[in-house]
């Protein structure tokens, strides 16, 4: 079917404006994004004080690190199916109540045990944000803004993960990591209460057969003039016959080439390092001499670069491309990382810790351009319809999948082969990950949903299918 002009990219772009509605619901469905930041942020400040009062191991510390990425995994898979009987509304605003539990859990610990259990639940949050609140947004877009407001969300965490930073700072000393995990009720709340007034996703209404209910919410989140009904039957068009949506589904062999992008994707957003550095930055300034006080701030530092990578990223993607942005910035953020490794092997001198600091920021800014802002934005996209929730789990749990490695092997990978092999080796896959970008990953720059479904399902390289469609 030919595409209809309702959902083509310069008139939304150029000579219509969009209704605040659409970015009211970007808006408030991000907070899931600032709740995961935030909750996922917080340990690296609390970690100082935490590992003091329970007298917790390095294994120990990892373990209270990496069990919400236990329990993220678990959210992602659990939520993506929900999503599909219950919508994509009514499944964030239950992630939202559970961050709230969770928060709370965490914050009235009395123990190690109670406090592993409570950032278990906030990790079945987080993992249900990280999967639903970009796909929500996805699908509710028009195409020509959708990149900017995906990548909302990831500048969203990037500002939960900035403010973890200066609570743990604000909070220094022992007792003050249980407000550290409390305030996040307040955001949880804010989120909840939210998403009660937002519409529900246009093409999961369409995909169940509602039709007039989708027509409706399009009507609040088109300009007038627009040619709804022209969208609706596209949307229809690729949700003729779905696959079914079970795991059977994603082996037919027209989804491989969206799966290898989307998963190859969640897995470089996690072993090029990101999180190494997030969760423990302030661990291995602190026991390399910097001192508590200069790791806490360095940490902020760190911070301030996710949120200016956030911003950056949610321009660049638009504005040059998803695949641009990538091969523009990770070869900066490998050789980032590699200059890391290189300080670590010199002697200590004041001259080590300035170069230490500046390319630890550099790394941030270049990997939160490069992957970061792209990695939520990218399987959302590139997932069919038929498929979208559980394909999406999937990639969502890779994500956490490799997050939890690297959580789980960051210290003693230190204590293993030293800081300064740690980060060669991080570099390197930093180089493998800017090869597959060459090799794999499509633009999708201005493209429709439907578009990019129509190139995945014509034979060929997807890449090349969506680099010649008109």
């Amino acid at each position: 079917m030919p595409e209809s002009t309702a959902v083509a990219p310069a008139p939304e772009r150029g000579r219509v404006r969009t209704p605040a509605q659409v970015y009211a619901v970007a808006a408030v469905s991000a907070l899931g994004g600032l709740l995961f930041g935030y909750d996922t942020g917080i340990i690296s400040g609390a970690l100082l004080y935490l590992r003091q009062d329970l007298h917790l191991s390095s294994r120990g510390q990892e373990i209270v690190v990496s069990v919400i990425l236990v329990g993220a995994m678990i959210g992602a898979l659990v939520s993506g199916r929900l999503a599909g009987r219950l919508g994509r509304r009514r499944v964030v605003f239950w992630v939202a109540v559970i961050f709230a539990v969770g928060a709370l859990g965490a914050a009235a610990a009395p123990d190690t045990g109670t406090l592993i259990a409570a950032r278990l639940v906030l990790g079945l949050a987080v993992g249900g944000a990280s999967n639903m609140v970009p796909v929500y947004i996805a699908e509710v877009a028009p195409p020509g803004i959708r990149g900017r407001l995906m990548v909302l969300f990831q500048l969203m965490v990037a500002i939960g993960q900035l403010i973890a930073y200066l609570v743990g700072w604000l909070l220094v000393g022992s007792g003050g990591w249980r407000v550290m995990f409390g305030l996040a009720v307040v955001p949880a709340a804010v989120l909840a209460i939210g998403m009660t007034r937002l519409p529900e996703s246009p093409r999961w209404l369409v995909g169940r057969g509602e039709t007039s209910e989708a027509h409706a919410v399009l009507r609040r989140l088109r300009p007038q003039g627009a040619d709804i009904a022209g969208e609706i039957a596209a949307i229809r068009d690729v949700a003729v016959s779905p696959p079914r949506q079970d795991s059977r589904a994603l082996l037919q062999p027209w989804l491989r080439a969206a799966l290898v992008v989307a998963l190859g994707m969640a897995a470089f957003s996690q072993l090029t390092g990101i999180n190494a550095i997030v969760y423990y930055a302030p661990t291995i300034l602190s026991d390399a001499g910097f001192g508590e006080s200069v790791a806490l701030v360095t940490g902020i530092g760190i911070g301030a670069m996710l949120v200016v990578a956030g911003i950056t990223g949610a321009i660049a993607v638009d504005a040059i491309g998803r695949r641009r942005t990538m091969l523009w910035f990770m070869p900066l953020s490998g050789l980032a990382m590699a200059v890391l490794g290189l300080a670590f092997l010199m002697d200590g001198s004041p001259a080590q810790h300035w170069i230490v600091i500046i390319s630890l920021f550099v790394y941030i800014l270049c990997n939160g351009i490069g992957m970061q802002s792209v990695v939520w934005l990218i399987a959302p996209e590139i997932l069919p319809l038929g498929v979208r929730g559980p394909a999406t789990s999937l990639a969502t749990l890779c994500v956490w999948g490799f997050d939890l490695l690297i959580a789980v092997t960051a210290l003693s990978t230190i204590n293993a082969i030293g800081r300064a092999g740690t980060f060669f080796l991080y570099a390197a896959l930093n180089v493998l990950c800017i090869v597959f970008v060459a090799l794999k990953v499509p633009e999708t720059r201005n493209r429709s949903l439907e578009d990019i479904e129509r190139a995945l399902r014509t034979p060929g390289s997807l890449r090349h299918n969506l680099a010649t469609t008109p």
